[in-house]
């Protein structure tokens, strides 16, 4: 009876257990992506790519052909040349140009990365009075558009003899660039450990050995992305540098207007300065790219 009752109760569990599959089904990882999805992502990504590199591949292009290629593009494949850019340095003011702009451009990235890493290490370590208002007061400032501050800097540059002069552009670039650099400092700063700190001053060093011994060679992505945005601010701006400047001093950005305010604007040299004026940025971008990628995983050892 008992064994009778088991094999019946075994015939019952084997007649109402399901079909097990021929194969599992595998379940899909939170990182991986189907086929589909790997090709839309692939696809819209070229697609941006392209976007973003057609204009400047476009004005290159137009820059290797004669004057008229902006209007028959199709010309400048019989006549492909570089002669535009040996035109435009050799007839132009371009390369008094360029040295006005690499004199304003240098002279701002170094005032914005040394106010704004003294800036930023100073609220970041130290409490004194004012210190939380200065940082406000730095956030108010990128409130108002660069175009409203031309006027009161204009008047100011005017009495302190400022106008038409590299240092007061390089002043004006640096009300742009310092407190927008002055809050990221902050920021990276507070991911390195005060240990360090603490460590400097039982060495004997004083708080700005501290600074520039231990603390910056630490801050080299956080230096570099300042350095890169401070470059490109006075690099490429327009509003001040025409205002503040005369045309002995004009800069690139500036510069490259005159070739088209005649009746028929010459769009060769036109094109050709704009690739010369992109070189720069995109040299200075390589050479801070490593400290760029690795700014942005800094920090990760804080506790």
């Amino acid at each position: 009876m008992t064994a009778a009752t088991h094999e019946s109760a075994a015939h019952a569990r084997s007649a109402t257990r399901p079909a097990s599959a021929p194969h599992a089904r595998r379940t899909r990882g939170r990182e991986e992506r189907g086929l589909g999805a790997s090709l839309a992502l692939h696809g819209t990504l070229i697609l941006a790519t392209v976007i973003a590199a057609f204009p400047v591949v476009w004005i290159f292009f137009i820059s290797l052909g004669p004057k008229n290629a902006w209007q028959q593009p199709s010309d400048v494949l019989r006549d492909l040349s570089f002669h535009n850019y040996s035109d435009v340095l050799a007839h132009s003011d371009l390369p008094k140009w360029f040295l006005n702009t690499v004199i304003v451009a240098g002279g701002t990235t170094v005032l914005g990365v040394f106010l704004a890493a003294t800036a930023g290490y100073a609220v970041s370590r130290m409490r004194f009075p004012g210190s939380r208002q200065l940082m406000w007061t730095f956030l108010v400032t990128q409130m108002f558009p660069s175009i409203v501050l031309i006027v009161p800097l204009y008047l100011l540059m005017s009495e302190l003899n400022l106008l038409d002069n590299y240092l007061g552009l390089i002043l004006a670039y640096a009300t742009t660039a310092v407190p927008f650099c002055a809050w990221m400092m902050k920021g990276y700063f507070d991911t390195i450990p005060k240990e360090i700190d603490e460590a400097g001053r039982v060495d004997g060093l004083t708080p700005f050995g501290t600074f520039w011994r231990l603390i910056v060679p630490l801050a080299k992505p956080g230096l570099a992305v300042t350095a890169f945005y401070s470059f490109l601010t006075a690099w490429g701006e327009v509003a001040y540098a025409t205002q503040f400047m005369q045309s002995d001093h004009y800069t690139l950005a500036v510069g490259i207007r005159t070739f088209a305010q005649d009746q028929r604007p010459d769009w060769a040299w036109t094109s050709a300065t704009a690739i010369i004026i992109t070189i720069p940025a995109a040299i200075v971008f390589m050479l801070v790219q490593r400290s760029l990628v690795s700014g942005l995983t800094a920090g990760g050892t804080k506790s």
